[in-house]
């Protein structure tokens, strides 16, 4: 009989590290038991109750002293990522305090378990100029593991999502290669549902009758810079007619405001898009009634006429702090109203492709093709995205479930990388 490999999940989200581990522990021969959960958000609690309805779930671990948790062989966590107060500098907890980290730190110190698996955002390895990383691996370390970490994607655990995280995980016996995983690919079509009903609001049926369904796959629509790749609010005529050209120059005004030139000319920092004067136009794009021309624009609402902004640095205890306000000093011009999720659809995937990386805050606005129409990804298509099991339950509501998906991990990601934690730890039979 196989040893039962006892694990806890800490910042568990919907259970995604705890999925991938069972998995691989269940490949290798094991059988598992999570013998402690801590989750704060309610419906990813409600989430947790419905795939394990036998087992409590523990609230706010900063709480919860690292005593009372039963003994066990690996920790599991997606911790948080914070800024750390003095990082790399070897001060034991101090510099750690204060950090989701600690709790995880502070419970592998007492307990010691035989190995962990930690995952984060990818920005987690040039936070702080790295030294957040370099302060999380020389924690780790001087508890005794050794430590690898690696960034890796998704779309290579057979998952048509582009989703780049960074998986840290030890051992005390060695280091284990986070390198050469075996490829698998899949594209978004190999997931998605067919005949369901779509979607047909006066935005979308104005957005089909404007381009053939296949014209808009891969496509954002906002207006912000992005070339080829994204459909605007003038290319869909949303906020009134306008003639080809008026498209045209609103294309190229579209580039042009982010040269750093014009913000030589108007005397300020340069940032990304400003206000261009009519002179500043005039010098690169001609029309014979401009002005009119450019006031038609605003009126519409595809444009503004505004100051440029200035850079404000604003000293507190912290440092220095920096925001954009209007410098009234300074000539008034024309802008792009700009917006990335200012639609009710941002982007209608490709199903020949893989999906971009899902995040919470604009899941409900990706939208995919179905019959002859586009409808929103399902619930059960974004489970699917993140590659766990058919029989996974995700009961809550649309935006609820968005919510969690958007947050979650990958779990053949996770699978992958615990099944070499399992095989470097070489359990004993029993």
């Amino acid at each position: 009989m196989r040893k039962t490999i006892r694990f806890i999940d800490l910042f568990a989200g919907i259970g995604g590290i705890r999925c991938g581990l069972e998995l691989a522990a269940k490949e290798a021969g094991y059988k598992t038991e999570c013998v402690f959960t801590s989750e704060i958000k309610g419906h990813a609690i409600k989430v947790l109750k419905q795939n394990h309805p036998d087992e409590e779930i523990n609230g706010d671990i900063t709480t919860i002293n690292e005593d009372g948790i039963p003994d066990f062989d690996i920790l599991c966590a997606g911790f948080p990522c914070q800024a750390f107060s003095s990082a790399g500098k070897r001060q034991g907890f101090t510099d750690t305090r204060g950090t989701l980290f600690f709790e995880v730190e502070r419970i592998l110190s007492r307990k010691k378990p035989l190995g962990f698996i930690l995952e984060n955002v990818e920005g987690l390895v040039n936070h702080d100029k790295g030294n957040t990383l370099k302060t999380i691996i020389e924690h780790l370390e001087d508890l005794g593991y050794k430590v690898s970490y690696r960034v890796l994607n998704s779309k290579d655990f057979g998952v048509p999502q582009e989703r780049k995280r960074i998986y840290i995980t030890g051992t005390f016996r060695e280091r284990i290669s986070l390198e050469d995983f075996p490829k698998k690919e899949k594209k978004l079509k190999d997931v998605l549902e067919k005949g369901l009903p779509t979607e047909n609001t006066p935005f979308i049926k104005n957005l089909l009758s404007k381009y053939p369904l296949k014209d808009l796959y891969g496509k954002s629509i906002k207006d912000k810079r992005g070339g080829k790749s994204n459909i605007h609010s003038w290319d869909l005529e949303m906020k009134g007619p306008l003639t080809e050209e008026q498209k045209d120059f609103l294309n190229l005004l579209m580039t042009e405001r982010r040269k750093k030139k014009w913000a030589e000319q108007h005397g300020i920092d340069w940032m990304d898009g400003m206000p261009l004067t009519i002179s500043q136009i005039t010098s690169f794009y001609q029309h014979e009634h401009i002005e009119d021309w450019l006031n038609d624009m605003v009126e519409k609402g595809y444009l503004k006429y505004e100051h440029p902004k200035k850079l404000v640095k604003t000293h507190t205890e912290r440092g220095i702090s920096s925001h954009r306000e209007y410098d009234t000093t300074k000539e008034k011009g024309y802008n792009i109203v700009s917006g990335k999720l200012s639609f009710e659809v941002n982007k209608i995937l490709d199903p020949n492709d893989v999906a971009p990386t899902l995040v919470a805050m604009d899941m409900q606005k990706l939208f995919v093709p179905d019959c002859n129409g586009i409808r929103k990804l399902t619930l059960k298509e974004g489970l699917r995205l993140f590659g766990y099991p058919e029989t996974y339950e995700l009961n809550v509501s649309e935006r609820e479930g968005y919510d969690l998906l958007g947050n979650t991990v990958v779990v053949p990601v996770i699978k992958a990388v615990a099944s070499r934690l399992i095989e470097t730890i070489k359990f004993e039979k029993q």
